[in-house]
């Protein structure tokens, strides 16, 4: 960044303020950009960018013979009930997922893979492939970003 010493009127010579100089808005462009090249992707398998997350988590569990509480999903996405919520009972009335409520204690739900979004997997193997594609990246190049933006999460939410 530029000197950011008060100038004769007291204002910062390079403005703090400025669109070009957030780092939030680089972010937030950014964000926009990449789920904008997954929506294309995604349609073929009839998701929408937050239900494709919500299947990756799945597809994790999975694989690892678990089934997730709707609380561990939500921690991992960082995302609150009111907004999980809806994702998961769409993804159940498409029979992707199903949802069930522990009879020990109610307020716990988990929530196990269905046949048909086990099956789904197998297609959505191509999606990260085609996106470093379209990006122009190798995995080489997507890895450190991806290293990097998580290291800029973690200094925010320890920050806080």
């Amino acid at each position: 960044m530029k000197n950011h010493a008060p100038g004769a009127d007291g204002r910062l010579q390079d403005d703090l303020l400025t669109l070009d100089n957030q780092v939030c808005f680089a972010l937030y462009a950014l964000n926009r950009a990449v789920t904008g090249r997954y929506r294309p992707l995604l349609a073929e398998l009839d998701l929408t960018y937050p239900q494709y997350l919500v299947m990756l988590v799945m597809w994790e569990a999975d694989g690892r013979g678990e089934t997730p509480r709707v609380s561990e999903i939500g921690e991992r996405l960082r995302l609150d009930s009111g907004t999980l919520t809806p994702l998961l009972r769409r993804l159940e009335q498409r029979g992707l997922i199903t949802r069930r409520r522990s009879p020990e204690d109610e307020r716990v739900v988990t929530v196990a893979l269905a046949e048909a979004g086990a099956e789904l997997h197998d297609r959505a193997r191509k999606v990260p492939e085609r996106l470093l594609c379209e990006l122009g990246m190798d995995a080489a190049e997507a890895g450190q970003l991806r290293d990097d933006l998580r290291a800029l999460l973690n200094r925010l939410e320890e920050s806080t």
